[in-house]
């Protein structure tokens, strides 16, 4: 199902559509302000071994440099290993994110 919604935030709008990109994933968003999109995606496994007692949560962030005509040099090109600003921002979303799910929840997401 096709959802969107805009807020004024300011002089701009902020635009959150769903359903448009990433049906494979079990959720996914389209973020817009201005000129910045971001997509955010949520997959989860629906079976999970029951012997389990911690959520295996994996967030991962990536900023495409090249999709705005800057391509990185050096020897790891496009999509190479994750930089630091990358792996700390995963780690600020993770953090704040886990105490959100429910007691009991061991799907791999």
């Amino acid at each position: 199902m096709k959802q969107r919604k805009e807020v004024t935030i300011g002089s701009g709008t902020l635009v959150i559509e769903s359903g448009y990109l990433a049906k494979q994933a079990n959720g996914s968003c389209t973020v817009r302000l201005g000129d910045t999109v971001v997509l955010a995606t949520a997959c989860m496994e629906n079976k999970g071994p029951a012997d389990r007692d911690f959520l295996p949560l994996t967030v991962d962030y990536r900023e495409y440099t090249y999709a705005a005509g800057r391509i990185p040099g050096g020897f790891f090109k496009r999509e190479g290993r994750p930089s630091e600003k990358e792996i700390i921002t995963s780690r600020q979303i993770d953090r704040p994110l886990r105490p959100l799910f429910p007691e009991g929840y061991i799907a791999d997401t």
